[in-house]
């Protein structure tokens, strides 16, 4: 029997989306963790314990340098999930490993790419210049969900009546796990910029042809957008994010947006004008994390909810609950009808992207979704900021070079 090829896959950033990482490399069958790099050694050491655990490495390394992960002969590929202010800084250091000579496959880097345009097309100058192949970390436009709607709309709907003309996304919750989402400077801005990434390629993705790079189906024409902190600004709530994430900006002062929408026009491949509209909110109470797509089409549409699951659970007022999120992600309740979720891993994507990023690396050729799919997405955000600040429609070709929204500045306060 042949044996089968595993990538050996370095782990950079151990907090919470690194976990969602790990946990779904259960089910990709050619990818083991063999290193995790973190700015502690007891991060580290917690998250490769929970894949040595789980079953998804055997012997894992920690290390508090990614320039020792990098080094490690048994790393193939790393996947860097870093905070946002640091991402740069630690592809720089990546990339001087390889030009020193560490053998590494690939790299792939979660969203966003960068918190500018600049910053973005920085990393990806940087990895291109070091030969590797690379990925952007979209978990959305892999979750089954969409991608099986996503083939059945082109080959039975599209195919006979036309390409679909509007998408919308959606991803709302009660707001991020960590101080330093929370800061403008540190993140790149708010809501839009964490999550309005993730409804603007779900979006491309779509309303393009299944094997098409959407950048090469749709070209932007105009992006029309506003921000609001509609809740976290409020004295009262400002005051309970300070004590809930001791180091994040006072909202009375330093606000991000906690709501954000957007809509772009393009016209794609058949000459087509359609619309990706997107909704992201930090500001959503209910059962937990929702995601919501709609595609429209001439004869045809298609509508996904994650909070519209196949199971359900009820628990009474009578029963004591202590506050968690072992039901769903962003969970704002413990009591009353609540739905599950069964693997948050694989319904979100991260599995589908994990196994099929693993899958190209290790075969040697470039993922559909790469980092100049996260620049393009850096450059579509960067027109919506700036559509937001002026209150304007924005038009293409846009210049956003060297452009830094507001929020991510610390000028931005409509209450002020």
């Amino acid at each position: 029997m042949a044996q089968r090829s595993v990538l050996g896959i370095g782990i950079v950033g151990a907090g919470f989306i690194g976990e969602f990482h790990v946990r779904s490399l259960l089910g990709v069958r050619d990818g083991d963790v063999v290193g995790v790099a973190s700015r502690t050694s007891q991060s580290a050491e917690r998250l490769a314990s929970l894949a040595e655990s789980i079953g998804v490495g055997s012997g894992v390394s920690a290390h508090d340098d990614v320039r020792a992960l990098v080094r490690d002969e048994r790393v193939d590929a790393v996947w860097v999930l870093t905070p946002n202010h640091t991402r740069l800084d630690v592809v720089r250091a990546i990339v001087e490993e390889v030009r020193a000579g560490a053998r590494l496959t690939g790299i792939a880097i979660e969203k966003p790419l960068g918190r500018t345009v600049d910053e973005a097309r920085e990393i990806l100058d940087l990895v291109e210049s070091a030969g590797l192949l690379h990925a952007y970390l979209e978990n959305q436009v892999y979750s089954p969900s969409i991608t099986r709607a996503h083939e059945v709309v082109w080959r039975r709907g599209a195919s006979s009546s036309g390409t679909p003309y509007l998408a919308r996304c959606a991803e709302e919750h009660s707001g991020p796990h960590k101080a330093w989402f929370w800061d403008g400077e540190k993140q790149g801005g708010g809501v839009l910029s964490d999550m309005m990434c993730h409804s603007v390629e779900a979006g491309r993705f779509l309303l393009t042809p299944p094997g098409i790079d959407p950048s090469d189906w749709l070209r932007p024409v105009s992006v029309t957008a506003s921000i609001q902190s509609l809740k976290w600004g409020r004295p009262a709530y400002a005051q309970k994010l300070q004590e809930l994430y001791p180091g994040a900006p006072d909202y009375r002062e330093r606000p991000s947006e906690d709501y954000a929408r957007a809509a772009w026009e393009f016209v794609n491949g058949d000459g087509e004008t359609v619309i990706a509209e997107g909704t992201t909110s930090w500001s959503y109470v209910g059962t937990g994390l929702r995601l919501s797509f709609e595609l429209l089409g001439p004869e045809y549409s298609m509508q996904s909810d994650t909070l519209s699951t196949e199971s359900r659970v009820f628990l009474s007022r009578e029963l004591g609950q202590q506050e968690g999120e072992d039901m769903l992600e962003k969970q704002n309740a413990e009591q009353g009808l609540m739905p599950i979720v069964s693997d948050e891993a694989v319904s979100y994507g991260y599995t589908g992207e994990n196994r099929h990023v693993t899958s190209c690396f290790l075969r040697g050729e470039q993922p559909l979704e790469s980092l100049r799919n996260g620049l393009a997405v850096a450059e579509l955000l960067m027109a919506a900021y700036k559509s937001a600040q002026t209150g304007e429609t924005v038009r293409w070709p846009v210049d956003v070079a060297g452009f830094v929204p507001d929020v991510a500045q610390g000028t931005w306060n409509p209450r002020a």
